[in-house]
């Protein structure tokens, strides 16, 4: 049984924060997820919370959060959910609800003037690479130059992490670190806004991986509400809509709502 119109909004006043209201932790700094177009917030992962919204019959907000800190937000109530190109983990899943809404992968990239063209993680043993605070590929990384970079002689990779996506390109078009690893749609849109200065290098996607929508552990409610809507978009076709637009696929088999 789905839950569409009255009888949701009927439903969100225990689940939200406020009767009415849904409010999501997002960095809004991470095109074509999430930025500023002016005053408005746009990207794939607004356009999904308006259309989960409209579903709840509840108005959305949007709360612009650090992403090292939006779990903790979550859980300490400033925010009902969070959708922020946020990847499924199990060190995440700990600490919240997960529901799969998407698939991307990770890209590498490097200033436009120079001659490196790392296509793949191998590519970046004897780099420092820029990262931005919270991503799973911080330990990635690490790990891969543990087991495969030193061993084979190929020189370790040096990771340095800053607080947003932005603050790594300011870092790579500075000359601090050598390559940026991002995930794909938004290292695509920061190459693009960087008029020319910056590329991406990698062909394919690296290290895909699932997108979640995350709800604290002790509101079942508005879990189920959530994973309703989602039912109800993809069943008119907005969601894939969404999903297309902004070259996102479906989650793997088995991880969807």
């Amino acid at each position: 049984m789905t839950l569409t119109g009255a009888s949701a909004f009927a439903q969100t006043a225990p689940a939200t924060l406020e009767p009415g209201q849904l409010k999501v932790g997002m960095e809004i700094t991470y095109p074509p997820f999430e930025s500023y177009e002016g005053d408005r917030v746009v990207g794939s992962d607004p356009d999904l919370a308006r259309a989960i919204a409209k579903q709840l019959s509840a108005a959305p907000s949007f709360v612009d959060t650090r992403f090292s800190g939006l779990i903790l937000g979550l859980n300490a109530r400033h925010y009902d959910l969070v959708i922020s190109g946020m990847y499924v983990t199990p060190e995440r899943a700990a600490q919240a609800q997960a529901i799969p809404y998407a698939q991307t992968g990770a890209a590498i990239m490097v200033p436009a003037s120079g001659s490196l063209r790392p296509k793949t993680p191998e590519d970046l043993c004897g780099l420092h690479v820029g990262l931005e605070q919270g991503t799973t590929w911080v330990s990635q990384l690490q790990a891969l130059s543990k087991n495969y970079c030193k061993p084979n002689g190929k020189g370790e990779i040096t990771v340095s992490e800053y607080p947003s996506a932005p603050e790594v390109l300011q870092a790579l078009l500075s000359n601090n670190v050598q390559a940026q690893m991002e995930i794909a749609g938004a290292a695509h849109a920061l190459a693009q806004k960087s008029g020319g200065r910056v590329i991406v290098a990698s062909t394919a996607l690296i290290y895909p991986q699932t997108l979640g929508i995350y709800i604290r552990k002790d509101n079942k409610a508005l879990y189920d509400l959530v994973k309703n809507a989602l039912d109800q978009l993809k069943t008119s076709g907005e969601y894939d809509a969404i999903l297309k637009k902004y070259s996102l696929a479906l989650p793997p088999a088995g991880q969807s709502s």
